[in-house]
């Protein structure tokens, strides 16, 4: 018994030795991470093509497809983002990132292995059946521990940024599509009151020729002129058919609602200025963030790489128990063996290998960083474009309004003269047409700078926040 009790606590004193071994090269471990390199992205301080005297306050994008004023766009928002399939993709694969994030250190953690065996005695005079149980605790030592929530943690990151950006890409998809669409039910219904005076103006040079008041060739350049509309009338139906089918796409459907394909009224802007300029691209923009994640990645690779370079020390365990199943003497007895100690795994013919895919890590976590400034300033000059081109866009609206009401005004002096007898209908006709044609400038100067609209809150990261950061099924 005495010495039974001695081996005990020879054993007992020896996992005491270890288990403090083991606090401290874990504290030693927590000290030895690289740290990660700084993040200094080229953002102005001012925006060079934002209206002057406009302050850049923190970004506050929700809801920025409102500013157009149709409720109809607002309710396609809403159903895109709830049933849009690749929305429901980038939210699987958030879900499955957040189902692994908590687990980026279980490969740390002691592992148990259990194993039965027979074993026959080579003279056959005896016969074994053997129980074991081994276990291994190996070390987050050299800053590994650190470098694996880093993976871990941009992975999530990166998952969580693909989800936003497809927000995003959605939103302004669905945005765009609707403004095309409804632009071309108002180029089509333009196009063809310009057909019908077109029709109406060749009737009635028909009737001067056959009054020999006016030349054959009249009523041909007339004729060629109603073609040319009816010719015109073809690209504003293939707009509407292509955006209404691409909306069901977005929605997630197969055809577009019937009431798509309504003429309806023109999303605008209206007098909306753009009365701030958002300068936090750096927590926005999907692009920055995922460029932000892959550094983070990088800096976690590394570090691991710089671990596998040093040895691996961890703590060993294993008990086994063999069972005499039968003998030939007809005795049946049973051993049991317990040991435990420190567990080296020392690099040594492949450390060169290890010391070269460390070197190969840091020149990947540079590259990082220079995409991630590159990422930058791509979306700044994405921003400065869009926003020249809103601030060009406004003048070009308002110059196209004011030329469409100048020619109303002249249509209805024209119309006015007709009626007194002082003018011809004829003018009438070319009048119609020429206020009508402005009319179509005019749709395209509003569409034009709806589109830049959505260019500038697409380039500065706008997207919506919704309560629920995923569709349905968020866990």
């Amino acid at each position: 018994m005495t010495v039974a009790r001695t081996a005990q606590r020879r054993i007992a004193h020896r996992s005491l030795a270890s288990l403090c071994l083991a606090a401290g090269l874990t504290l030693l471990a927590g000290c030895s991470v690289a740290p990660l390199p700084e993040l200094k992205p080229p953002v102005p301080e001012t925006w060079r093509n934002a209206p002057h005297g406009v302050a850049p306050p923190k970004a506050d994008l929700k809801g920025w497809w409102q500013a157009l004023g149709d409720p109809a766009l607002d309710a396609l928002v809403d159903r895109a983002l709830e049933h849009n399939l690749d929305v429901a993709q980038a939210a699987e694969r958030l879900r499955a990132a957040r189902s692994l994030n908590p687990h980026a250190h279980d490969s740390y953690l002691p592992n148990l292995h259990a194993r039965t065996n027979d074993v026959v005695n080579p003279d056959t005079s005896a016969s074994y059946f053997m129980v074991g149980f081994d276990t291994a605790w190996e070390f987050p030592l050299f800053g590994a521990w650190q470098s694996a929530s880093r993976v871990s943690q941009a992975q999530l990151n990166s998952a969580q940024v693909g989800l936003r950006g497809v927000q995003v890409s959605l939103v302004a998809e669905v945005t765009r599509r609707w403004i095309e669409l409804r632009s071309a039910q108002q180029q089509a219904r333009l196009l063809t009151g310009i057909r019908d005076a077109q029709q109406e103006k060749l009737r009635l040079v028909q009737t001067r020729v056959n009054l020999k008041l006016a030349p054959p060739a009249e009523a041909a350049r007339s004729q060629a002129e109603l073609l040319r509309a009816e010719a015109a009338l073809a690209e504003p139906q293939q707009a509407i058919n292509a955006s209404a089918q691409q909306l069901a796409v977005l929605l997630g459907q197969n055809e577009p609602d019937p009431q798509w394909l309504e003429t309806g009224p023109q999303p605008r802007l209206g007098s909306w200025q753009l009365s701030s300029a958002p300068a936090d691209l750096l927590r926005t923009r999907p692009e920055v963030a995922n460029a932000e994640a892959e550094v983070l990645r990088a800096a976690g690779e590394l570090g691991m790489s710089r671990a596998d370079m040093y040895p691996h020390i961890g703590i060993g365990a294993s008990m086994q128990w063999s069972i005499n199943i039968a003998s030939n003497h007809r005795a049946r007895n049973h051993e049991g063996i317990f040991s435990i100690g420190p567990v080296i795994d020392i690099p040594l013919f492949d450390w060169g290998q290890r010391v070269a895919a460390a070197h190969a890590k840091g020149h990947e976590l540079k590259a990082a960083v220079y995409a991630y400034r590159q990422a930058v300033l791509q979306g700044v000059a994405e921003a400065e474009i869009a926003m020249g081109d809103l601030e060009q866009l406004r003048g070009r609206e308002q110059a196209s309004q004011q030329a469409a009401e100048v020619l109303q005004t002249g249509a209805a002096a024209m119309r006015k003269r007709a009626e007194l007898g002082l003018g011809s209908h004829l003018d009438i006709q070319d009048s119609l047409v020429e206020g009508q044609r402005a009319e179509l400038e005019l749709v395209s100067a509003i569409a034009a700078r709806d589109l830049a609209y959505v260019s500038l809150y697409k380039a500065l990261g706008g997207a919506p926040m919704p309560a629920q950061p995923m569709p349905k099924g968020t866990d």
